[in-house]
């Protein structure tokens, strides 16, 4: 698959299915924004809202007649999560997060860099002004959660955050969204705060590695790909594989 909404849209029509899965790069980070339905007219979730996504969010909910009922975040990243309380609050709809992840929906900078709490002066005056939602719904453990039309298989997966987590949906094939856990030829950062590499270790031997060759991986930045194409390419997974450590 390569990157963003143009190739996810083909992919359907070419599975025959009226389920849509739409993906654009929203902000300085391009952190991939997904919206979700079973079909144009029904309900919708959205998934990793990030900086400047509010917009072409709802431009797209427009267009094909969708109905917002969650916000969905695979982890407490701001790139990840910055425009959540526009759209919660403007559709009034909860959002999603790990319960360890849950401080940062209050103090997003206690999970960034130096670096990027100096470049966040800049954005401050976009529409997008980052506040904490006030409808929050903790996520707990493994679980499944039964939304707009998906089961969804909520996979608990730490060590780029200690509350990241993979949304599993299935559908005619299986989508899995990844977050910053795993990207195409790549795994996500472990030295930021609640980041640990003994932790994404573990994720990717229990969690990453048994998901079947055939499913597609929907990264939070990157282009998608799949599970086969990484656990033969990925040098990261590659190590796991051999038992080594992923760094």
């Amino acid at each position: 698959m390569a990157e963003h909404d143009g190739t996810l849209n083909e992919l359907n029509a070419n599975r025959g299915c009226k389920m849509l899965l739409h993906s654009f790069p929203a902000g300085p980070w391009q952190t991939n924004c997904y919206i979700i339905a079973p079909s144009a007219g029904s309900e919708c979730i959205i998934i990793d809202p990030g900086h400047t996504a509010s917009n072409p969010a709802r431009a797209y909910i427009s267009e094909n007649g969708l109905k917002p009922i969650a916000v969905m975040v695979t982890h407490g990243h701001l790139d990840h999560m910055w425009s959540v309380f526009p759209l919660t609050t403007g559709y009034e709809i909860p959002a999603y997060i790990h319960k360890a992840d849950r401080h940062l929906l209050s103090d997003p900078s206690a999970g960034v860099s130096s670096e990027t709490l100096a470049a966040l002066s800049q954005m401050v005056s976009t529409d997008d002004v980052f506040a904490e939602p006030h409808d929050v719904h903790e996520l707990i453990g493994d679980t499944t959660l039964d939304i707009a039309g998906f089961d969804i298989k909520i996979s608990h997966a730490p060590g780029h955050t200690a509350g990241s987590v993979l949304f599993d949906v299935l559908d005619k094939e299986r989508f899995v969204f990844t977050g910053d856990v795993l990207f195409a030829g790549a795994i996500g950062r472990t030295d930021l705060p609640g980041g640990s590499p003994a932790a994404m270790n573990e994720s990717l031997r229990k969690v990453i590695l048994p998901i079947d060759d055939s499913a597609h991986i929907l990264p939070g930045h990157g282009r998608a790909t799949t599970m086969g194409f990484e656990r033969g390419t990925n040098p990261y997974l590659r190590r796991i594989a051999q038992g080594l450590s992923a760094t």
